[in-house]
């Protein structure tokens, strides 16, 4: 099994909360994660029929039969039994008694904001980061930004965003393509279903690959829902579903707007280059290489990079992105309180001094503020330009 990144700190808050829950996108390996970590606890899966029946007939006999440590897997299928999980940890609030997973954020559902709040670590689990699945070292918040040095490997760039970075996908070899058509079928099916009785799945199914092709862009909810044939309400409430399931996030701009008028509206980015090339219907890595969408799925990959080094070391990303109404624009922006690291990322293979011109606008702005810049690029060689780090893709 390859080591998460997230273990450590689900130890930690293991020794310290009483409910432990570990959210994130359905198969991105929190079942194995928590089992494998806590080997000794007693295992309960919600999506048993017969367990579901029993754990809501009879929630108190239920939860009180477990002496020891027990995971509830999938629990958002049991969402009522977060109450009575509420009252026995008042009663005796034990680190560790209780670990929870689910394929919903809950940070988003009321019922454990009301029910938990205070009692429970809420943790995320994402599929793999670049350096999980090639068991690198991790790459941590408190030591960003990396260092510009050249760590080549054999890793094909556009195989690996074409196959994206879902665990099942990598341990059984298969084909991404039919798997991530397979897993959209089943999440719209399950998922979504049970966020949402969503009465047009065509519709839906049409509104999530507009979105795959807006995929790096500002969001303009109103022509969004224009394409899909759908009302404002209707869109902002589907896009809502997506943000709960982890398909995607709305990236929001930094508003340190240094004495200029800055856009205000979000931009859009999932969290998988796998199932981003899927929707968009690129059928293997030759295509992604040459598709018009290059840039943008490359932009995922580093977000997605950033982010996970963010929520799998227990923090908060702070990730926004910078853009003024003339166009100058940086890709991300990573807001350390005093000061500002700001990133572009450009698919080219070769570097060209073009691709650090938002960077170097923004430095004149930023002036002290801003730390540690840089420039991610789809070359294999790392190396510093103008005080700016330029680094190989393979450096995240």
């Amino acid at each position: 099994m390859i080591k998460r990144t997230l273990s450590q700190k689900l130890h930690q808050v293991a020794r310290q909360y009483p409910v432990i829950t570990v959210t994130g996108p359905r198969q991105s390996g929190k079942t194995t994660l928590v089992r494998s970590e806590f080997n000794n606890y007693q295992y309960f899966s919600m999506e048993n029929p017969d367990t579901r029946q029993i754990a809501l007939e009879d929630p108190r006999g239920f939860l009180r039969s477990f002496e020891t440590g027990v995971i509830l897997d999938e629990v958002q299928r049991t969402p009522d039994l977060f109450s009575y999980i509420q009252t026995l940890v008042d009663e005796d609030d034990r680190p560790g008694r209780f670990i929870l997973t689910g394929s919903q954020n809950f940070l988003l559902s009321e019922k454990i904001s009301q029910s938990l709040a205070g009692r429970t670590a809420i943790l995320h689990l994402f599929p793999f980061s670049k350096r999980e699945l090639f068991e690198q070292p991790d790459m941590h918040p408190d030591h960003f930004p990396v260092q510009a040095k050249t760590d080549s490997t054999n890793i094909d760039l556009w195989q690996l965003l074409y196959q994206g970075f879902y665990p099942r996908i990598h341990d059984k070899k298969l084909n991404p393509t039919e798997w991530y058509a397979w897993y959209y079928q089943t999440y719209i099916e399950r998922d979504v279903r049970l966020l949402q009785n969503i009465g047009d799945l065509n519709a839906f199914t049409r509104f999530i690959r507009l979105c795959a092709g807006r995929n790096g862009q500002l969001l303009n909810l109103s022509n969004l829902a224009t394409d899909a044939g759908i009302t404002h309400t209707t869109a902002r409430r589907w896009l809502s579903i997506l943000q709960a399931g982890f398909i995607l996030t709305l990236v929001q701009p930094h508003f340190e707007n240094f004495r200029k008028r800055i856009v205000k509206s979000p931009k859009l980015y999932f969290f998988d280059t796998g199932l981003l090339t899927f929707l968009l219907g690129i059928r293997n890595a030759d295509e992604l290489q040459f598709h018009a969408m290059r840039g943008a799925i490359f932009e995922t990959y580093v977000f997605s990079e950033l982010y996970k080094m963010f929520v799998h070391s227990g923090q908060i990303p702070h990730i926004y992105f910078w853009h003024d109404a003339k166009g100058h624009e940086v890709d991300f922006i990573i807001d350390r309180g005093n000061k500002l690291i700001p990133i572009e990322a450009k698919s080219g293979e070769t570097f060209n001094s073009d691709f650090i011109k938002g960077l170097q606008y923004y430095l004149g702005l930023a002036k002290e503020r801003a730390d540690g810049p840089m420039l991610v690029y789809a070359g294999a060689e790392s190396f510093y330009f103008k005080d700016i780090r330029v680094l190989s893709w393979q450096s995240l």
